[in-house]
């Protein structure tokens, strides 16, 4: 058989899409895991197929690069979006049906291979959990505590996908392959895992490193891992006054970055400037830059946008056995 793919990327996360509008392609779990291997296939983080869906522009079915079918890739969602636009399927706007139901999306700009994609993600009306469960929390599963600096907060949040955010002070220092793995297997996340993502407050934004499940590595971006980083910061900010991100300071860099890191302020709604307004946080991943913006009033997320650049980087064809 063969299939005809193209490959994208958003921020370094990779993927293969396939347009199954006709509905005759199926793929077996092994022959998905086979396209997403980097040395025996053509290498990605997941596969998608792009379908025919009643009442929607197209339909996202998203696997993961183990070859099982999973939930939201945020920014899979982005790059499935230039996808159907480079096919002609939509025009600077699209309404698809993904695993967690409808998500709308706009094209910002149009340069080639990469268009800027703005992705509109589900609302989160359940607040971040802050482990412990039944007793335990993050500092009780048995990591290396001698390679990063745990801050005293951590959230759980489903943004389409379940994620574990924890707050560090030393995020380049992580192993964050070894870490995530004892993290995304531990019991009381039990019986699907959890991604993970180690999270930096920077001077003026956030940086986040992300362990897929599903990939069972490492990943240089995460869209619904940076998604959950932004939530988790603003549920912490709002809860009991977290270190801010320093904009606008005339302070050196250096002493903003002290500032951002360890000052510990306690704000009310209004005072903190998140909440009751549309806020926008910077996020820095290994792979690039992206953008979270959201409402949150009385614990709810609305209008939750994940942003940045989408990328065709080639086509082929591919003879599946």
């Amino acid at each position: 058989m063969k299939l005809s793919f193209y490959k994208y990327h958003g921020t370094g996360n990779d993927f293969i899409l396939v347009d199954n509008r006709e509905g005759t392609i199926a793929l077996s779990k092994k022959q998905i895991e086979r396209l997403c291997d980097r040395h025996f296939g053509v290498g990605a983080n997941g596969l998608m197929l792009l379908t025919s869906e009643k009442g929607y522009d197209f339909g996202m079915v998203y696997f993961n690069a183990d070859g099982n079918e999973s939930t939201l890739c945020g920014n899979g969602g982005r790059c499935i979006t230039a996808f159907a636009h480079m096919l002609g399927i939509i025009g600077q706007s699209a309404r698809f049906l993904a695993s967690d139901g409808e998500h709308t999306a706009k094209i910002l700009k149009d340069e080639g291979n990469v268009k800027w994609v703005r992705l509109k993600m589900a609302d989160l009306t359940t607040p971040p959990l802050a482990p412990p469960q039944q007793g335990r929390g993050v500092s009780d599963i048995e990591t290396d505590k001698s390679s990063f600096v745990l801050r005293p907060s951590s959230f759980l949040i489903d943004t389409g996908s379940p994620h574990l955010v924890i707050f560090v002070e030393n995020v380049s220092e992580i192993d964050a392959v070894s870490e995530g793995r004892k993290l995304r297997d531990d019991p009381q996340f039990a019986p699907d895992g959890t991604n993970v993502d180690f999270v930096e407050i920077m001077e003026s934004n956030l940086f986040v490193r992300t362990y897929e499940r599903g990939v069972e590595n490492e990943t240089l971006s995460c869209g619904t891992g940076v998604t959950a980083a932004a939530m988790a910061y603003a549920s912490w900010q709002l809860a009991v006054g977290s270190p801010q991100l320093a904009v606008g300071s005339n302070q050196s860099a250096v002493s903003r970055n002290v500032i951002a890191r360890n000052e510990v302020t306690k704000q009310t709604h209004q005072e903190s400037g998140i909440g009751h307004r549309t806020s926008t946080i910077k996020i820095e991943t290994l792979g690039g830059k992206l953008t979270v913006s959201f409402r949150l009033k009385d614990g709810t997320f609305t209008d939750i946008w994940l942003e940045g650049p989408a990328e065709l980087v080639f086509r082929g064809e591919v003879l599946l056995s």
